[in-house]
């Protein structure tokens, strides 16, 4: 099946049944390639999951190469948030895509993402009707929090991992992100690297592992 974003997707093993999801959403500026490093180490230890990393449906304005999932040539809140529906409705086509064509059931579809992409996975993970597995992001935030109030459909639980010395997004949103969730009743865990700033480390992609893990050993 053709998907209406383009995608790097990375299979079990042959004759390895698929019986769990994880959408891999990238950064501004990144692709579906890069966030892919990150199946790397977990599909050792996810045997009978695909690994899903589409790439942005708009060119990235400040890096041609890569893609983005809402503009951000204007620092205007209203017109971020605008652009960032418009993503919203192509990811929730393009999951929609991948649930059918492996036969998946939102709790059995994990969403993760890294800054642009985790704000996105919150957004269309809390809004579905249905929770998803879990919703893993590192380094990013939530857009706008009254949108997103009026928009929560479900409790999917939340982990964020975040950078104590990230220059790009301040660390100070995820513990904003942490109150937000606490207030409207939505299971968050946390974790502030130290010495990291805008990236994923190891030790980062260890705990996000280890997370996913617990939430799909328990969904069976």
């Amino acid at each position: 099946m053709t998907f209406c974003l383009k995608s790097k997707i990375i299979k079990p093993e042959k004759d390895i049944k698929i019986k769990n999801a994880i959408i891999l959403l990238h950064g501004y500026g990144g692709d579906g390639n890069d966030i892919s490093m990150l199946s790397l180490n977990w599909k050792r230890h996810l045997p009978n999951t695909v690994f899903i990393c589409p790439n942005g449906h708009e060119t990235c304005f400040v890096n041609p190469s890569g893609y983005q999932w809402f503009d951000l040539s204007k620092e205007d809140p209203e017109y971020i948030l605008e652009e960032s529906k418009k993503a919203e409705n192509i990811l929730n086509q393009f999951i929609s895509e991948i649930k059918n064509e492996f036969n998946l059931e939102n709790n059995r579809v994990c969403l993760s993402g890294f800054s642009q992409g985790c704000m996105m996975s919150i957004n269309i993970g809390l809004n579905s009707k249905e929770n998803y597995n879990c919703i893993v992001g590192f380094s990013g935030k939530i857009i706008d929090q009254k949108y997103l109030k009026d928009k929560i459909n479900n409790k999917s639980n939340i982990l964020l991992i975040h950078g104590d010395a990230d220059e790009i997004v301040s660390p100070n949103y995820m513990l904003e992100a942490k109150d937000f969730f606490i207030r409207n009743n939505v299971k968050i865990e946390t974790h502030l690297i130290k010495n990291c700033g805008h990236h994923i480390p190891i030790e980062a992609s260890s705990i996000a592992l280890n997370y996913i893990l617990k939430k799909i050993n328990n969904s069976q």
